[in-house]
């Protein structure tokens, strides 16, 4: 019957995935023990059938077992499940048919008069056949239509497939995906503890580095030059040009002048003037005469010039070897005026910020920030990629120094299992409603038939359990009711 409600040419006629056998090898177990397939292939138009969930390649678009949104293809391991559920099938059936044989050959018996306990067997027989008739009932309205009559209720998780998803999507919510469960869930786990104890290890610390170091040269091979360089080219001119920066300067000018560091750089200037003046005497000279009236003659214009040389030396040396000269004082009194210049004048300060952006808008200037983009991602990469870099050296040392502090720190393990459950119940609060209609919508993609029988796979072989324990119940049952009949003479 299975092979008239699906033609040759249909679509997926063939299956897939083992289908094949399933069509001869499921129908022969089937036909065991009275079981039609038909029921599972009922026509789309056939009353009872899930509507929308056949059709070319489709059964309601699923693309078949192992489509888009199917649920799969038999593996190796779900086939020789359905071997396992056959094989129970046929004990299960065989029980009943024992039942049948055994009843049968009662009643023959006691109206051969063979005695009174023909009865009791006679009961207890058909007792178990009920049991199994009403227990191979249930357990096969599940997949698929007893007998292939559409009978209600039955086929429940071809028929009912959507509606179960969208209760295993709810249940999963409510009793899962809580807050409270979260929180008692992480809370057990000590997941501060664990990580602090698994870093503490030397290997699981450079493991975890060369991750690190491997992530870190993926996500800078990944990014674009020019793109990073604009970004910081463009953060970089951006917040320049909005901070000011003249009362920065001030103040850091005064702390300077106040504590002496820019001596130093007074006694290099004066030291390098009196070398250079010690070599270029004739320069000196020739600018000297070279500014005289042309008037004077010419070695008044020479003893002039020496004369000049001599008090530019003589005052640059002094300036140099006396560190309490005045011109000294004269440079620690104008940089004091002007780091309090910087700090409150509004001339002044107006006047350092249009050279600030005068200089910023330089083209040279924006080449050399864009420039230092490819500078420290080449640093990085390098040092990612040496194993003995100090940046590889420190990322490990830390990682270390962190989990023995995670492993022996109470304080620690409370803030990071707090992180921990603060962002999961995050996720969990705010991505609920999508986890669990991921559930749904996957199960509603799934065709129906294949679910069905991939569901079967898995659980049939212990509900097969069901029919022979209803079988032996109800002959058991059969033979009490019988007995105490008997014993009350009814």
């Amino acid at each position: 019957m299975r092979a008239l409600t699906r033609g040759p040419s249909e679509p997926g006629a063939s299956g897939g995935n083992g289908d094949n056998e399933e069509n001869g090898e499921a129908e022969r177990a089937e036909g065991a023990d009275g079981e039609v397939a038909a029921g599972a292939r009922t026509p789309a138009s056939a009353p009872g059938a899930a509507p929308g969930r056949r059709g070319p390649k489709g059964r309601g678009g699923s693309g078949g077992p192992g489509g888009i949104g199917g649920i799969g293809g038999f593996t190796a391991a779900d086939e020789e499940r359905r071997r396992g559920v056959r094989r129970m099938k046929t004990i299960a059936t065989g029980a009943l048919l024992l039942m049948a044989t055994v009843f049968a050959l009662a009643k023959w018996a006691q109206h051969a008069g063979a005695g009174g306990w023909t009865g009791y067997v006679a009961a207890a027989a058909e007792a178990g056949m009920v049991g199994a008739l009403a227990d191979w009932f249930a357990v096969t309205a599940l997949f698929r239509h007893p007998m292939g009559l559409p009978i209600p209720h039955t086929a429940i998780i071809p028929t009912k497939k959507d509606q179960l998803g969208q209760s295993l999507g709810e249940f999963v919510g409510e009793n899962f995906l809580s807050e409270d469960v979260v929180r008692a869930r992480l809370r057990a786990v000590g997941i501060g503890n664990r990580l602090g104890a698994w870093l503490a290890e030397p290997a699981h610390a450079d493991r975890v580095t060369a991750e690190l170091a491997t992530a870190l040269r993926g996500a800078l091979t990944v990014l674009r030059d020019s793109d990073v360089q604009a970004v910081v080219s463009e953060a970089i001119t951006r917040r320049a040009h909005a901070q000011e920066i003249a009362p920065g300067l001030g103040t850091m000018l005064e702390k300077i002048v106040g504590d002496g560091g820019h001596r130093r750089i007074v006694d290099l200037v004066c030291e390098r003037a009196a070398h250079w003046l010690e070599v270029h005497r004739d320069s000196v000279m020739e600018a000297v005469e070279g500014g005289a009236p042309g008037w004077t003659p010419r070695f008044v214009d020479r003893r002039i010039g020496e004369r000049v040389y001599r008090e530019l030396l003589r005052f640059v040396t002094e300036m140099r070897d006396m560190p309490d000269h005045p011109a000294r004082g004269a440079v620690d009194r104008f940089l004091s005026d002007f780091a309090r210049d910087l700090q409150s004048d509004p001339e002044t300060r107006a006047r350092v910020e249009r050279l600030k952006n005068e200089v910023l808008d330089r083209s040279e200037v924006q080449d050399l920030i864009a420039s230092a983009w490819s500078a420290v991602r080449s640093m990085l990469v390098a040092a990612a990629e040496d194993e003995r870099s100090e940046l590889r050296v420190r990322a490990r040392t830390a990682l270390l120094s962190l989990g023995m502090r995670m492993a022996n720190d109470g304080r620690l393990q409370g803030k990071v299992d707090g992180w921990v459950e603060g962002a999961a119940v995050y996720l969990v609060t705010t991505y609920r409603d999508e986890i669990t209609s991921l559930i749904s919508e996957t199960v509603a993609g799934w065709d129906a038939e294949h679910t069905s029988k991939k569901i079967e796979a898995h659980i049939g072989r212990d509900l097969q359990f069901i029919r022979i324990n209803g079988t032996v119940v109800g002959s058991l049952a059969g033979l009490a009711i019988y007995t105490v009949a008997r014993f009350f003479g009814v």
